[in-house]
């Protein structure tokens, strides 16, 4: 199907950077260093379009008027995502309803997801002659472009003339004009016939919605991708949307559904267009943390080779360049503890983890490795190390710290970064109380380094709303933990199947038996 298309636009960093420059959680080193990076890219490509639509003194989303529209708050699910015994992944709402957990949803902006708290402490001052000077700059390169198109039109083929209309769909998303670049890739989409073509028209397009944070594009976009590559896509833009549907899905909630997709996408990543694959490490690994049963989160998680290479040592990183297995493709199926439904990966099953492309050996991995972004994974590494161990005093302090470093600063984990912690917390809480009968309050607030009242008003919380099947007995100083009734109905069904099987075959031995003696 040849090479990919349409990867260079729009530039997804640019868009991080207006979030660091907007967000009240980033320092001032940040700000001015996301402020000078978005400058440049505004200037270098000539985003006129951009420039307006963040930093008009009228309508610049990044001016306290402009971004009134998004504080606005849309319905938000119930805290309570599954009923007391009930299976997580039988109960667990679509993707279309997830949406509604976004706060952002119904007044898509590039700084939505902050809910219109924007910090205006380092702002992207207004010149109203660089302006003019850019639009002009546009002007010139659309009229360039429609003298190729009128000229393919008279003397060259249809190749030439659909060349020259992808380059105008590509400029518009270069500069930043959203809604001409989709009109234009729509105009493209309808004129091509080749399958290809097609996709990567697609996936710029949900590259677009996610610049502008556009979550109901991006989620029409995906189900159209989708459709297109089960229709006979190739294996390349098949794991490319792989990526994009999981770093989707992780933007709207839906850890169960990304975690898979996340993190079978970590030993074949090509989709640097998305982000870089040290980001989609932390993605893959956050997603995982919350939501894979413990077994699974073991093998797919803390030993995986792919995140063990970016987060340990340098004896890590060898034996993951050994070719030890996948982490999206080591599980077996029959040990899964939870049903992922459609989310079974279709890539085939590598020899050897694909880390390779982050060292050396062509120009494409040297660029990739000098794109990387410098972080520090130490409070990610200890977040899932300590949960998995039960170091949970540890645990505690590497969850705020993970709050800190990674939830707050990054555009598609922010909005959720409440709803994160919150449930880290009650995962932690669950695996311990899973070992006992009775736990001392006392004794398990020192274990997570928290006074008794925090433990209580936290745990309430939780216990209140059927997530955890324990009470608290603050007379006595205990924790009870009590069997949900659906477990106590899956007990009795064993014991009464069970006593069943039993009686059959004692009934069958004596058969034999009888059998036996007539002989």
């Amino acid at each position: 199907m040849g090479e990919p298309q349409y990867l260079t636009y729009p530039s997804l960093p640019l868009a991080q950077s207006v979030f660091s420059l907007a967000s009240p959680y980033t320092s001032t080193q940040t700000k001015q260093t996301s402020l000078q990076t978005l400058q440049d890219g505004i200037r270098e490509n000539h985003m006129a379009p951009l420039y307006a639509y963040l930093a008009h003194p009228q309508h610049g989303k990044l001016n306290p008027g402009g971004e009134s529209g998004s504080a606005m708050m849309s319905p938000v699910l119930s805290r309570q995502n599954t009923l007391p015994g009930q299976n997580a992944a039988a109960n667990m709402p679509g993707p279309e309803h997830m949406l509604r957990r976004t706060t952002s949803i119904g007044a898509p902006s590039m700084v939505g997801v902050l809910g219109g708290k924007t910090d205006t402490s380092v702002e992207l001052p207004w010149d109203e002659q660089l302006y003019e000077q850019l639009k002009a700059e546009n002007e010139k390169e659309l009229a360039a472009i429609q003298k190729e198109e009128d000229d393919a039109v008279e003397s060259a083929g249809e190749t030439e003339i659909q060349n020259a209309r992808g380059k105008r769909a590509e400029y518009y998303a270069r500069i930043g004009d959203k809604e001409k670049a989709i009109a234009e890739f729509e105009k493209l989409i309808e004129k091509t016939g080749i399958l290809g073509t097609k996709i990567d028209i697609v996936l710029a397009i949900i590259r677009i919605g996610m610049f502008f944070d556009d979550k109901l594009l991006v989620k029409k976009s995906v189900d159209r991708a989708l459709v297109l590559v089960e229709s006979g896509g190739d294996w390349d833009r098949r794991n490319r949307l792989k990526s994009y549907q999981g770093l989707h899905l992780l933007t709207i909630r839906a850890y169960a559904l990304a975690a898979p997709l996340l993190l079978d996408s970590l030993s074949t990543f090509t989709s640097t267009e998305l982000c870089p694959y040290s980001s989609l490490v932390v993605y893959a690994t956050l997603a995982g943390a919350v939501s894979l049963p413990r077994r699974d989160f073991k093998s797919k998680v803390v030993d995986a080779p792919e995140i063990r290479a970016i987060f340990g040592s340098d004896a890590d990183r060898m034996t993951a360049l050994s070719g030890s297995v996948s982490a999206g493709t080591d599980a077996d199926p029959a040990e899964a503890d939870v049903d992922m439904g459609d989310a079974t990966s279709t890539t085939p099953k590598p020899t050897a983890v694909n880390l390779t492309t982050l060292a050396s050996g062509s120009a494409d991995a040297e660029a990739q490795a000098k794109a990387e972004p410098t972080i520090d994974f130490r409070p990610l590494a200890t977040m899932i190390n300590s949960l998995y161990t039960g170091t949970y005093n540890t645990f505690f302090t590497s969850l705020a710290t993970v709050e800190t470093n990674f939830l707050s600063t990054d555009r598609y984990l922010y909005e959720h970064r409440t709803y994160y912690v919150r449930e880290m917390r009650l995962r932690a809480y669950s695996q311990l109380l899973q070992s006992y009968r009775i736990v001392g309050l006392d004794s398990m607030a020192k274990s997570f380094g928290v006074s008794v009242e925090w433990l209580d008003r936290d745990m309430a919380v939780f216990i209140a709303g059927g997530r955890l099947g324990c009470v608290i007995d603050r007379v006595r100083g205990v924790i009870e933990t009590r069997r949900g009734e659906e477990k106590e109905g899956q007990f009795r069904d064993v014991m009464r199947v069970g006593d069943g099987l039993i009686s059959k075959v004692q009934k069958y031995g004596q058969v034999v038996r009888l059998r036996g003696s007539e002989r």
